[in-house]
This record gives C-alpha cells, sequence and structure tokens, in this order.
C-alpha cells in the first residue's frame, strides 16, 4: 500500500474542496490554493504584528499619562453615566424636559474646583442642560431645592458642609474608570432592553473598601 493510497481525503484549508493529499503534511489541494493560502498566512501574520504594535503603543501611552489626565478621564466617565443615568429626568435646574433637543452636561451641585472632595459623589452630579450648568454656572438658586426633592435634605447640607479633603491616586482613578463604564454599558443595555426605570439600576462591584472615600455612593 503506497503513501497516498494509506493517507485520508481532506478539506483544503483554501478552496474547502475535498482532495486526497499526496503527502501527509500537504493541507491545500493544488499549486493555485498554495500560493493563496501563503498570501493569507503572511495577510494574518501582518496583522497580528499590527495588533501587537497598536497594543504596545496602547501600552506606552496609558504609562505616560498624569494623574491629572488620570482625573479628567475618570470624571469624563462618570459624567457619562449620570447623564445615562438620569437620561428620562429634566433639567435638574430648570425642569427643561428630557426631549429638549439641545446638550446635556453633568452639572455640579457643589463646584469641583472649591469642593474637590465632592467631585465624584453622586449626589453632588446631576444632568443639567447646557443653558443652566454652561451659562447660569449651574443655576444654583434652582439647583437647590430640585436636589432636595431628589435626594433629600440630609444628603444636600451634607454636600454644602466643607468637602472632605482627598488626593486621588492613579490606581484608584484607574479603577474608578472601570467602574464607571461597566456601569454604563450595564445601564445603556438595560434601557436598549426595556429593562431600566429611572433609578432602578443593580449595585455594579464597587471599589474595595479600603479606596472607597467617605460618603462616596456609587450605586446611585
Amino acid at each position: 500500500m503506497t503513501l497516498r493510497a494509506s493517507l485520508k481525503p481532506r478539506k483544503c484549508r483554501q478552496c474547502k474542496a475535498i482532495f486526497t493529499p499526496a503527502r501527509s503534511m500537504q493541507a491545500v489541494c493544488s499549486p493555485a490554493c498554495a500560493a493563496e493560502h501563503a498570501k493569507k498566512l503572511a495577510a494574518q501574520k501582518a496583522a497580528r504584528a499590527n495588533r501587537a504594535e497598536r497594543k504596545s503603543i496602547r501600552a506606552a501611552l496609558e504609562k505616560a499619562k498624569t494623574r491629572g489626565t488620570h482625573l479628567k478621564e475618570a470624571q469624563v466617565a462618570v459624567n457619562a453615566y449620570v447623564r445615562l443615568r438620569d437620561a428620562n429626568k429634566p433639567c435638574i435646574s430648570c425642569d427643561r424636559p428630557a426631549t429638549w433637543g439641545g446638550q446635556w452636561h453633568a452639572s455640579h451641585y457643589r463646584a469641583v474646583g472649591s469642593n474637590p472632595g465632592w467631585r465624584f459623589n453622586l449626589w453632588n452630579i446631576s444632568k443639567s442642560c447646557s443653558i443652566c450648568n454652561a451659562w447660569k454656572s449651574g443655576n444654583l438658586t434652582e439647583y437647590r431645592p430640585r436636589l432636595i426633592a431628589k435626594i433629600g435634605l440630609e444628603r444636600v447640607e451634607m454636600l454644602e458642609r466643607e468637602s472632605p479633603v482627598r488626593k486621588y491616586d492613579i490606581e484608584y482613578l484607574k479603577r474608578l474608570k472601570r467602574i464607571f463604564r461597566d456601569k454604563t454599558k450595564r445601564l445603556r443595555k438595560l434601557q436598549d432592553r426595556g429593562m431600566w426605570k429611572e433609578s432602578n439600576v443593580p449595585r455594579a462591584t464597587g471599589l474595595p473598601d479600603a479606596l472607597l472615600p467617605v460618603y462616596e455612593e456609587w450605586d446611585v
């Protein structure tokens, strides 16, 4: 019995036709398929190299980020979650309806510059129209009574006290970004499936207790 006769028919990796190989390691049925398959393998190798290069560049850029950059990115992630959380609610400062076609912001009741300790506290951030947030400095006179109705007087008075002194380190900020990006994705899926009602959102895995600042709430 010859070697060819002992080899079983197999599927060509290029054209998918069934053929009987002449050699045990033969993967394609013809020289034409061999040439095309070689091009395919070369393209796959180049794609893997490109992915590895892009991954290396991303890692280098991530490593080069300063604490300030991580702080800004963390705020962007939290603000995106707040806008989605409050998507069906009116502006916190003027009751402009959710159907308004303008730009929506995430407005801090206590300003970040003077109260950095409340920067990421979800009680301190609500969806606001760009007119109130950008042109009326938050329109705080109207913001306060609506915030009391939303979270209660006790929490508002807590925010009005001097903010805690905090210095968020890079590891904390990176974790916070991951948590809020995950919360935003999960909330968007719930909305798309019609399973979300106002703020009835399941709690996500939060930061370790050792990293949680006092009074921070991640399930609002």
